[in-house]
């Protein structure tokens, strides 16, 4: 078994998730992001059905990397309780796992550095 880890969540809108996408990387805690397409995603919160527009994103990682990365994820986020999903990757590509766990070494000055702004936006 492989410790990369396929981590989903959702953000408001294109701009909060590119931007987060690209934190992810500069930090390393992340080796890839996909951004998909906006979706509607409908579900009860707080004893109300609620219905809006949302950006997916697929985040590949590493076990070792995930509590930064899940840290970067909370900070950025706009949501009183966001979407932060991990899913163990049981499977693959040899070649692109080892390029995953690579690329997922992430630097905790970095990281640091660039939450910092995700927090203090307003």
């Amino acid at each position: 078994m492989s410790d990369i880890l396929l981590v989903m969540t959702s953000l408001p809108d294109a701009a909060s998730a590119a931007e987060l996408a690209r934190k992810l990387i500069e930090a390393k805690a992340a080796a890839c992001v996909n951004q998909l397409a906006a979706c509607v995603s409908t579900y009860r919160w707080q004893d109300k059905i609620e219905t809006v527009s949302e950006v997916p994103l697929l985040i590949k990682t590493t076990q070792a990397a995930y509590p930064f990365l899940e840290a970067m994820i909370r900070a950025a986020h706009p949501y009183e309780l966001s979407e932060i999903i991990a899913i163990p990757v049981t499977a693959g590509l040899p070649a692109y796992l080892e390029w995953v766990s690579r690329e997922s070494q992430f630097d905790n000055k970095v990281a640091a550095s660039l939450c910092e702004p995700l927090i203090n936006r307003e």
